[in-house]
């Protein structure tokens, strides 16, 4: 070390005039020093001023009844977080104190954020379920029925997960000759929702699959937020094979669980609503058939029943017709047998005709010594032509109803 002698100037950087640090330098060493002095640590407070700059990053204070302390949430950090916090929220942040060298500012570089309870989580939650109900994507009206007999099921889940297990317990034991084709994806931490929504795009190109089941076991609240993912949800929504959303446990819900077409307790659940029992759907065919026979017993009974009442009116009817139609028949053979030449004949009238058919009905028609047949009731009289005279009732003009005494006829 060189010994500084009388008037040797102290070249240390910053202790005299000649030796000036730079402003960067200074708060750059005020920043190591301060990350040094305080590890990492949770700090709880009151949020104020909160601003989200356009390029990502969270701006803020955490207060308290005695003092404030400047913060920062980088957008690499913010991306991680489920909602922004609102002004006046209780919070507890995870960071380390430093300086920003640019303004010296001291300031506490937040890392993870976390409201008294669960307010982040919900905040998330209801912004995200706004912005879905908005584009009407929870519409009741948007889902779609399940097949009735699923030949293919996708399942997108961890490979490695209990949920894919209880899943193929379960069709199995329901139906052996279901396909099932799993789709394996990353269901929590960094990158689930990326993964998830690679695999449901995998499915949706494929087209091969008639329902898909997307979920996974049970875990915390961090563990299966990668299913609230707005993201996700969309995916899920534009999947054009109908989707079965199976998500934690029973008293999970997730924003994934409202957009599927059907939201199933467990994964197991999911199995049993994809996947018809055979053995269901053997006593409902047996069922069916009896419902069936007993039906197209009752129809025959009562097409029997009608038949034999129409016979009956049939024939009624058509005895009916027969009386009417005989009495009219009846009245036409009286009236025909009134005009007949035969019952002219049974009064005691005859009928002179030649003997080839033809009718005699004048004085005329006749010359004395001509062969004619004379019909009367009961047969034919061959007979010659004599002389003919007129009738008696006969005068010339006309008749007369009786004849004067003592006029030749």
């Amino acid at each position: 070390m060189a010994t500084r002698g009388a008037g040797a100037i102290d070249m240390t950087p910053g202790a005299s005039p000649e030796s000036p640090l730079a402003v960067h330098d200074l708060t750059s060493a005020a920043k190591d020093l301060m990350e040094g002095a305080f590890p990492p640590l949770w700090v709880r407070g009151e949020v104020s001023d909160f601003k989200a700059h356009r390029n990502g990053h969270w701006y803020f204070a955490l207060r308290d009844a005695n003092a404030q302390v400047r913060c920062v949430v980088w957008s690499t950090q913010a991306r991680r977080m489920p909602a922004a916090p609102d002004d006046g929220m209780q919070v507890v942040a995870f960071g380390q104190m430093t300086v920003w060298p640019v303004r010296g500012d001291l300031q506490f570089s937040v890392r993870a954020l976390e409201a008294d309870g669960e307010g982040l989580w919900r905040k998330a939650l209801e912004l995200t379920r706004q912005r879905l109900e908005a584009d009407g994507l929870l519409e009741p009206g948007r889902k779609r029925p399940l097949p009735a007999s699923p030949r293919t099921i996708a399942v997108i889940t961890s490979a490695d997960g209990a949920a894919l297990h209880d899943i193929i317990t379960v069709a199995r034991r329901r139906s052996p000759s279901v396909h099932l084709v799993v789709v394996p994806a990353r269901v929590q931490g960094e990158g689930a929702p990326e993964s998830l929504i690679e695999a449901l795009d995998r499915v949706s190109r494929w087209g091969g699959c008639d329902v898909v089941i997307i979920g996974r076991g049970g875990g915390s609240r961090e563990d299966l937020w990668a299913f609230n993912d707005e993201r996700l949800a969309r995916a899920v929504a534009a999947c054009p094979v109908p989707i079965i959303s199976a998500v934690g446990h029973e008293t999970d819900v997730s924003i994934c669980d409202l957009v599927a077409d059907l939201r199933a307790a467990t994964p197991s659940a999911a199995a049993e609503a994809a996947v018809p029992s055979v053995v269901e759907q053997r006593a409902r065919v047996i069922q069916l058939s009896r419902q069936l026979a007993t039906s197209a017993q009752r129809r025959q009974q009562r097409t029997t029943v009608r038949l034999e009442t129409t016979l009956r009116r049939l024939l009624a009817g058509a005895e009916r017709l027969t009386e009417r139609r005989q009495s009219r028949l009846a009245l036409l053979v009286g009236r025909l047998d009134a005009l007949s030449p035969l019952a002219t004949l049974a009064r005691g009238y005859a009928v002179a005709r030649t003997p080839e058919g033809a009718t005699l009905s004048g004085v005329d028609d006749f010359a004395a010594g001509q062969p004619f047949d004379l019909w009367v009731r009961d047969g034919v009289v061959a007979a010659v032509a004599g002389a003919s005279r007129p009738r008696p009732d006969i005068i010339e003009g006309g008749t007369t109803d009786a004849i004067p005494d003592g006029e030749p006829a």
